[in-house]
């Protein structure tokens, strides 16, 4: 008696170690290791070597703290980026880098120690506490970096990354310094700035950060004189003429030197029976609606701000001649004066103007040379010299001085009406204080001395900017920029290298050193020690020791034919203790990490958040400008913020805060990387446990694709069983079509940097193109073919060219699932150790065939016609699988032709047991997207056969074998008469 066939190991089942559960938390680390191991970086530099460069230069992060999800979203965007640059075939390093001086690591360190210790200890030891905490910080990012799957040279090796706190880098930013003296850019001067009353220090823009705060809004009376004599209609109201003026920082009106009215604007005079207020008429209504005074009050007179002030500056122009009170007189007159910077957005259109208080206002007083008044000092107090008369001013801070300047303007009879209101106020970037903006003495870089200003904005318009819209908004903050102010007071930094004289500074503006060879010998001195040797030197046990006097340090790095330019001696030069602002540390790395290293200039890209418009992008573009005439860059690609899945910003105290550790450990790293390339970055993105969970079935989804691709090429040999392309079946080369416009679609994608673009296309062609339609009808010749016939080795080769690409097409994104799925192509051929070290594929490697696409679209219509047919009976409980069916297909001429050109093929492409062409009208379904189509379902005729479930008429013509159809036979007899290489299918999971 014959031994019974076993027919499932007759069929072709998949088998592969890929498994569906990725265990990312594991393998993600241990690909990283293997990465590592082989030196993965300088493999793929040393593969890329001559060829076409391409640098994304990085903005340095700041050392202080473990990441946060937007700078896990910028490395890896950064990452994604320069993987799929290198697999374009170009030269692509990455060097990393790390801000590390400035303020909020000094104010980690202050939190330490408290403020009373802080003041205690030297500068030196401060500075020595500041960088061991940025290198802890450095340390402890980069392996968090690293978790992200983002590559660089792990190793170490010279000029792997660059932090800001290394000796040549310091050395880098005194040369860059010494650019801007020499060439005059750089002056000494008294004007206001943002100051932080917290940190004792003067803020660029881009450190600080508006927030929402409550102010005082009021609305106050000046009384005036003499203003009959400019305006004829106000003769009449001569001695009860007031200003009405509205701010809401009540605090600057002892330093009021002026009242701005604009040139072009109609300004009325209201009389409420005590008083004739003057105030905007566009305005009038809306501060009606704030003070009840003017309540029905007549408008008595009309006039320009032109009209009543005149033209002119200096010392002629009419409005100097009308005298109004000041809020605080302290024996200087109050003047009215034009500016173009007066609104109508709100308030009263006439601007209370304290020079030492505002930028606007400051200019408004060199043009009337008008006092530069700041009675405030470092900590927010009023000086008492400078408010003598008001006792009850001294020693408060402004904000406790707010409600004491309203009390006192009512009990005086000038406050017309007062409310709170809330509005975006400039807090410290770091210790989250409201910042003052006050008149103090600073170094400045003009912005016209040299032509800076135009230069930029021509380089500006050089540059690629992604979004379009960024070149406009760099261009307006560059035109309406005041001039930089670099000057901190702080300890941790890179000390401006400034040498004055005390005989003569700051009196006499020219009694500073701007001599080049002084700055390159600061340069080469920072270059072997670092800037700590502007503070000590190291002594003969190695110890840094604090200088005993001034001079020593002149002695090092004065060259000896330097003198005072202003007196000529020398003997009176002193060095200062102030520090550069970070900003302009950063600005330099275009210089320092890439043209002193020899990289190429500009870079190719800049990548970062599109906050850094203000920051790192603008500071970068002046330094070089200044240097170069040319901007650093030649792209800028911007992204958006993390927000939460309600689209608020994240916060510990509102507990929406998202940590990438966590979801790196939790879900994996490639679930991040995902979730980045699905969004479009360019706008703010959102993150939830229900968008990460999104993104895991996504990533299930696709890796479910591969692992199917996978199993069923366990037995393919690629050199030995690949079909050649003219002897494909039909529908494999339609799969090899559709390839190829992914191909191409997506490549598209990384080169215009459209990561979404890439995402999408993948996703719908593993989820939709293969797993819904071309491996779902593949499956039936897979399985129950012979094992090495043409047919199945046809849709083999089409699986493996498919697996082959898209696992390099994705490999920029999910790194480590594309290594892994490497690692399982591999083992069918002799290819490159890592996928990171290949090349995309070439569009041009995939055929082009417009009729063989054109009749497929076509079939798949009717297939999609067809499975509607079928979904209507199944919920009709007439059919379960779709295998139980045959279909009897009606259509005109056109349809009919081409159906019957493909009837052989019809059910495996409907996945149905008998497709029946009928020449007459069927009375079932009728297609309304495929004219004259008509579909007819019945259950098919026949048995079941037992091993390709289709229903035929000749199961059991073979007695042997009874339960099988004729069409399974052959292939029953190849497996028994040579077995499949491979050994047993995989268990399910």
């Amino acid at each position: 008696m014959a031994k019974p066939v076993n027919l499932k190991e007759t069929l072709n089942l998949p088998n592969t170690p890929f498994r569906m559960k990725a265990n990312l938390s594991r393998k993600e680390p241990e690909t990283h290791q293997w990465w590592a191991d082989i030196d993965l970086y300088k493999m793929i530099r040393e593969s890329r070597r001559g060829r076409p460069s391409f640098l994304l230069h990085d903005g340095p992060p700041y050392a202080n703290g473990h990441i946060h999800l937007g700078q896990a979203l910028n490395k890896i965007l950064k990452d994604i980026v320069i993987r799929s640059r290198t697999m374009q075939n170009f030269d692509a390093p990455y060097i990393p880098g790390w801000d590390c001086h400035g303020q909020p690591i000094e104010h980690q360190i202050e939190r330490q120690l408290g403020t009373e210790k802080m003041r205690r200890i030297s500068r030196l030891e401060i500075r020595q506490r500041c960088r061991s905490y940025a290198e802890k910080f450095i340390t402890i990012q980069a392996e968090e970096f690293r978790r992200l799957g983002i590559l660089w040279d792990w190793k170490g090796g010279e000029g792997a990354i660059y932090r800001t706190l290394d000796h040549v880098y310091e050395a880098q930013v005194v040369r860059q310094l010494g650019k801007f003296f020499t060439r005059g850019s750089v002056y000494y001067g008294y004007k206001p700035v943002h100051w932080c009353p917290s940190c004792l220090t003067a803020l660029a823009e881009a450190e600080v950060e508006y927030r929402e705060r409550s102010s005082p809004s009021i609305w106050v009376k000046l009384p005036i004189s003499g203003a009959g004599a400019a305006v004829d209609s106000l003769k009449p109201f001569a001695d009860r003429l007031s200003v009405l003026i509205w701010t809401t920082t009540p605090w600057t009106l002892p330093a009021n030197r002026a009242i701005a009215f604009h040139p072009e604007f109609e300004y009325v005079a209201v009389d409420t029976g005590k008083d004739v207020l003057v105030l905007a008429d566009k305005l009038l209504e809306e501060t009606t609606r704030h003070c009840q005074v003017l309540q029905g009050a007549p408008v008595v007179a009309r006039f320009t701000g032109r009209e009543l002030v005149g033209e002119g500056s200096g010392k002629n122009w009419k409005g100097k001649e009308i005298k109004a009170s000041p809020p605080y007189p302290t024996g200087v007159d109050t003047v009215l004066v034009l500016g173009n910077y007066v609104t109508l957005e709100q308030g009263t259109g006439t601007v209370h103007t304290a020079p030492g208080h505002g930028m606007d206002d400051f200019y408004t007083g060199e043009k009337y040379s008008l006092e530069t008044f700041n009675p405030v000092d470092d900590e927010g107090r009023f000086i008492p010299q400078r408010v003598e008369g008001h006792d009850f001013l001294v020693g408060l801070n402004v904000w406790e001085a707010n409600p004491r300047i309203i009390e006192d303007l009512e009990r005086r009879g000038l406050l017309l009406c007062s409310e709170e209101i809330r509005h975006s106020y400039p807090h410290c970037w770091r210790c989250k204080a409201p910042v003052l903006f006050r008149a103090t003495p600073q170094w400045f870089i003009s912005m016209e001395e040299t032509g800076l200003r135009a230069a930029a904005l021509r380089a500006v318009r050089d540059a690629k900017w992604i979004p379009d819209f960024g070149r406009d908004r760099i261009a307006q903050m560059i035109e309406t920029r005041p001039d930089w102010c670099i000057s901190r007071q702080r300890a941790w930094g890179v000390p401006i290298p400034a040498v004055v004289c005390s005989g003569c500074f700051p009196d006499d503006p020219r009694a500073f050193i701007r001599d080049a060879s002084m700055f390159e010998q600061i340069a080469r001195l920072f270059q072997e020690e670092g800037s700590d040797a502007w503070y000590g030197k190291i002594d003969g046990a190695g110890k840094l020791q604090p200088y005993r006097s001034a001079a020593e340090l002149l002695e090092r790095i004065l060259p000896e034919e330097v003198t005072c330019p202003a007196c000529g001696k020398a003997e009176s030069l002193q060095p200062l203790d102030i520090i550069v602002d970070v900003w302009f540390e950063s600005g330099v790395s275009q210089d320092a990490v890439l043209a002193s290293r020899g990289l190429p200039w500009p870079a190719d890209l800049y990548l970062e958040g599109h906050d850094q418009y203000r920051g790192w992008f603008h500071s970068s573009l002046l330094v070089a400008i200044n240097d170069r005439q040319q901007a650093p860059y030649r792209t800028v690609l911007t992204h958006g913020f993390t927000l939460d899945g309600d689209g608020k910003k994240m916060s510990k105290s509102l507990g929406n805060v998202i940590s990438s550790q966590e979801i790196s450990e939790k879900r994996g790293a490639e679930i991040l990387r995902l979730w980045v390339s699905m969004t479009n970055y360019l706008d703010d993105m959102r993150l939830s446990e229900e968008i990460i969970s999104r993104s895991v079935e996504a990533y299930r989804k696709i890796r479910n694709t591969f692992r199917y691709l996978l199993g069923n090429l366990n037995d393919f040999r690629p050199d030995r069983d690949s079909v050649e392309e003219s002897r494909m079946e039909e529908i494999d080369r339609w799969a090899l079509l559709q390839l190829g416009k992914v191909c191409r679609r997506v490549l598209d994608g990384y080169e215009k940097y459209e990561l979404h673009t890439v995402y999408h296309t993948l996703h719908h062609f593993a989820t939709v193109t293969l797993s819904s339609l071309y491996l779902d009808i593949l499956k039936d010749r897979l399985y129950t073919a012979s094992w090495d016939g043409t047919p199945r080795r046809s849709a083999q080769t089409a699986l493996y060219r498919i697996a082959e690409t898209f696992c390099r097409l994705m490999a920029p994104i999910l790194c480590v699932t594309a290594e892994e799925v490497w690692g399982e192509l591999e083992k069918l051929r002799s290819t490159a150790k890592s996928i990171h070290l290949t090349l995309f594929p070439s569009p041009n490697d995939f055929p082009v065939d417009a009729e063989l696409e054109e009749r497929w679209r076509r079939l798949l219509e009717v297939r999609e016609e067809v499975q509607r047919a079928l979904e209507i009976h199944r919920g009709e409980k007439r059919l379960g699988n779709s295998l139980e069916a045959r279909i009897t297909l009606f259509g005109p001429a056109s349809v009919a032709d081409l159906l019957e050109r493909y009837r052989p093929f019809l059910p495996t492409l409907f996945i149905v047991s008998e497709v029946v062409l009928d020449r007459k009208a069927s009375q079932g379904f009728r297609s309304d997207r495929v004219d004259g189509l008509q579909i007819g379902v019945s259950r098919a005729p026949g048995i079941k056969c037992q091993r390709c479930w289709n229903y035929a008429q000749d199961v059991g013509t073979d007695p042997a074998i009874p339960e099988v159809c004729g069409r399974c036979l052959g292939p029953i007899r190849d497996a028994l008469r040579k077995p499949r290489e491979s050994g047993k299918s995989n268990d399910p999971e």
